[in-house]
C-alpha cells in the first residue's frame, strides 16, 4: 500500500470525520485508543500491537476484520502521547484500496471532559471501487459503536 502523509486526510477520495464531546478526561480517552486492547468495542475488529511500549513514531500494529479475512498493517506516522496520533496502512491481504489512514486527536475539555476527533481516508484500487459504497457503511457503524461505547 502506498504510504501517506497529515496531508492525505484533506485530499483522499474518500473521507469520514467524526467528533465527540465525551464527558470523560481526555487521559481516559487516550489510554482506551492506546491501550492492550484498543477499540475492543469495534465490532468485528482485533488489534495487536506489534511494537514494544512506549508508542512513537514508527509503532506498528496489526488489524483483522471478520475473523482475520481482512489483515492490515499499521505504521504510526504521528504520535504525540496523550493527544494525537494517525497511522497508514503498509500492507493489506485483499487488493481492495491503494491507501488507507486514520488520525486520532483527543482534546482536554476541562477536568472531567474531552473532545475527540477521528478520522478515516482511503483510496480504493481498481478492484475496491466495486464495493467503495461499503466504505461509508463500515466507516459509520466504526463511529456509531465508538457513540455507543463512549456515551457521547
Amino acid at each position: 500500500m502506498e504510504p501517506v502523509d497529515e496531508t492525505y486526510f484533506e485530499r483522499a477520495p474518500q473521507r469520514f470525520v467524526q467528533t465527540w464531546s465525551i464527558a470523560q478526561p481526555a487521559e481516559t480517552v487516550w489510554a482506551e485508543l492506546t491501550g492492550d486492547q484498543a477499540l475492543h468495542w469495534e465490532r468485528g475488529l482485533r488489534l495487536s500491537w506489534t511494537s514494544q511500549r512506549p508508542f512513537g513514531v514508527g509503532t506498528t500494529r496489526q488489524a483483522k476484520l471478520m475473523g482475520g479475512m481482512t489483515t492490515f498493517d499499521e505504521y504510526f506516522f504521528i504520535w504525540e502521547e496523550g493527544r494525537h496520533c494517525a497511522f497508514y496502512n503498509t500492507r493489506i491481504n485483499i487488493p481492495i484500496l491503494k491507501s488507507y489512514a486514520e488520525d486520532y486527536l483527543v482534546e482536554p475539555d476541562g477536568t472531567d471532559r474531552c473532545r475527540f476527533t477521528w478520522q478515516i481516508a482511503m483510496t480504493p484500487s481498481a478492484i475496491g471501487r466495486v464495493s467503495a459504497p461499503m466504505n461509508r457503511i463500515m466507516a459509520n457503524r466504526t463511529f456509531r459503536d465508538t457513540s455507543r461505547y463512549f456515551n457521547a
